[in-house]
């Protein structure tokens, strides 16, 4: 998602139609042209030796249409989305439709220079100029009709999707759990006297994960400073739970500048102190490994759990887990994903997003 959300939300945007500059959207045109003309040529002739060559003439005259709006409509595209929707779907409209004019027009003269003013010599092309005139631009405006109100509202649809889902992120992501912040609130108050400077800087990371926690949901920040903020509030964890818990960083082979969404680390570091470590009486240990396997990314964060049963759908790790699938949908869409892994007395969490598709921060 190139766009954040207010970009796709003021009164004049109309981020509706799609990108017929891509490779992909022009097969589509190409795919939807050919399918319309096996129409007209099966609604117009049964299977017969004229069948094909309707089906050709008629192929070729509709890919030459579909194939210049879509080029007329990518060039205008970025002009389009400065306009009210309105104003923009009747001007792509308009668009369409002189496209379908002129090629039509060009395709009548074809004819007539082919056959040198004697109708009837090529079946090829069309004789009646009025008629053949008034039908294609009668079919091109109910195609274009049906064609921008998909546009528009396949649009609406996803960015109500999108919407929902940032709405839903932003909700948890201001969730702070009052018991973390509590408990870290009492071990600052405990070294004020004993060790202020240790206590001064646990106020600074406190602070630290309230700003990364209430930044843009959208944002995406280094993967270094993302596992900045995961070290954070280990540092934090650690001054509270002391030698009950150990966590090992094994993540030095990541690309550092590689761009993320903010908070899909640090939550499973929370859960995995909060459901594993905090429940057991001696502590232990939490293991994070990062690793690249093809051109995907992997983080994998490991930690003991009680031995019982229900610890993945537990209301708090459940709404973690949740809330960074979310953030990697959004980032990546089907690109990316958390698997969870659940063995007698461990349980994994496990990131995987594109390494080739994200974006390095400028230097």
């Amino acid at each position: 998602m190139a766009a954040s959300a207010s970009d796709t939300r003021g009164p004049s945007s109309t981020l509706f139609l799609p990108d017929f500059c891509e490779s992909r959207a022009v097969l589509a045109v190409v795919l939807i042209v050919e399918l319309v003309a096996l129409t007209f040529a099966i609604a117009r002739y049964t299977v017969h030796a004229g069948f094909w060559l309707d089906l050709a003439a008629s192929s070729l005259f509709l890919l030459w249409i579909g194939l210049t709006c879509a080029s007329v409509l990518c060039r205008a595209r970025a002009w389009l989305h400065t306009l009210p929707a309105t104003r923009a779907s009747l001007i792509a409209m308009g668009l369409m439709l002189a496209c379908v004019g002129v090629i039509s027009e060009i395709v009548y003269q074809i004819g007539r220079f082919w056959s040198n003013g004697v109708p009837g010599v090529n079946l090829a092309f069309p004789t009646d100029h009025g008629g053949f005139m008034l039908r294609s631009l009668a079919v091109g405006f109910i195609v274009s009709a049906l064609a921008l109100r998909y546009f528009y509202v396949s649009a609406e649809w996803k960015r109500s999707v999108e919407m929902e889902a940032l709405a839903r992120i932003r909700a948890l992501q201001a969730r702070i759990r009052p018991h973390f912040l509590f408990n870290s609130m009492n071990t600052i108050a405990a070294l004020t006297r004993s060790a202020p400077e240790r206590a001064e800087q646990a106020v600074e990371d406190l602070a630290d994960l309230f700003r990364a926690s209430l930044s843009d949901a959208n944002a995406r920040i280094s993967l270094k400073d993302e596992i900045e903020i995961a070290r954070t509030h280990e540092r934090i964890e650690q001054l509270r739970l002391r030698d009950r818990l150990l966590v090992t960083w094994d993540v030095d082979s990541l690309p550092m500048r590689t761009e993320v969404p903010s908070l899909i680390l640090q939550p499973l570091l929370e859960n995995a102190v909060y459901h594993g470590i905090e429940m057991l009486p001696r502590g232990g240990a939490v293991s994070i490994v990062g690793k690249r396997v093809g051109d995907m990314l992997q983080i994998e964060v490991r930690n003991p759990i009680p031995p019982q049963a229900g610890y993945s759908e537990r209301e708090g790790n459940r709404m973690a887990l949740e809330n960074i699938r979310q953030r990697l949908e959004l980032a990546w869409p089907g690109r990316a994903r958390i698997e969870t892994e659940q063995q007698p007395g461990e349980f994994c969490a496990r990131l995987i997003f594109p390494a080739d598709e994200v974006h390095s921060l400028s230097q």
